[in-house]
């Protein structure tokens, strides 16, 4: 199969691995996404994972906690869900290295940005807990700033949705679905595919983003050899 894409950044959100279960982690929604990983890496993509944690922890949705501690608790969880795609990806005979933007050495190795390049060089899977290491920045605008510090070609986001449209299509039946947008639209009509930070630094980077379902994991494979789902994100359209 022709690959599009070399290197990527793909961001899984923990209500992703929650499946339909809305919390914790659902094994086989596990194996299935550590599965197409392994189809990728042994067709000789290069992939970095920057994974979410909501499957444990919203700490925006907690009313009257600080929000500084709420972001740390969120960075926690973001852990959780690293090891357990540490653990299925090595099951599967996967090398993989998981670091984390919060100095935690004794499970993990410290976010150092030459050291995950070298690891991808060598076809290991690295993934990035912790999102950013500071409060008040989304995991996705943690996958935007990886994807740039790692020279990834695009980011892969995997989401619960299988696009973007210009309303949430569980509410509007009738929501018009893009299969290409800008990013100055996404911004304008404040859409809300990412965070407004993330987006801002794909664009300033030049970072295309596709956003596809991961409830069908095999979908990571065909955005890799360029089959034309979901919704490509760019500067220009």
């Amino acid at each position: 199969m022709q690959l599009k894409y070399r290197r990527v950044l793909l961001k899984v959100s923990g209500e992703a691995l929650a499946a339909d279960n809305g919390f914790g982690i659902d094994r086989k929604m596990l194996e299935d996404i550590c599965s197409s990983i392994k189809d990728a890496v042994d067709m000789g993509v290069e992939i970095a994972v920057v994974v979410g944690g909501g499957n444990f922890w919203r700490g925006r949705s907690v009313v009257g906690m600080d929000r500084t501690t709420a972001d740390h608790m969120g960075m926690l969880a973001t852990v959780i869900n690293a090891l357990a795609l540490q653990d299925a990806l090595e099951s599967k005979g996967v090398p993989t290295r998981v670091q984390t933007a919060i100095d935690m050495r004794r499970i993990a190795e410290p976010y150092i940005r030459g050291r995950a390049v070298r690891h991808l060089e060598k076809k290991r899977v690295v993934i990035f807990a912790c999102g950013t290491g500071n409060p008040f920045f989304t995991t996705d605008t943690a996958a935007a700033l990886r994807a740039a510090e790692i020279d990834a070609e695009a980011i892969l986001l995997a989401k619960n949705v299988d696009a973007v449209y210009d309303s949430d299509p569980k509410i509007n039946t009738n929501a018009l679905k893009f299969d290409r947008i800008s990013y100055m639209d996404i911004l304008n009509r404040q859409l809300g595919v990412m965070d407004s930070t993330a987006s801002t630094l794909c664009m300033d980077n030049n970072i295309p983003v596709i956003v596809f379902s991961i409830k069908e994991p095999v979908n990571i494979i065909k955005v890799l050899t360029g089959e034309n789902i979901g919704t490509y994100i760019a500067k220009e359209v």
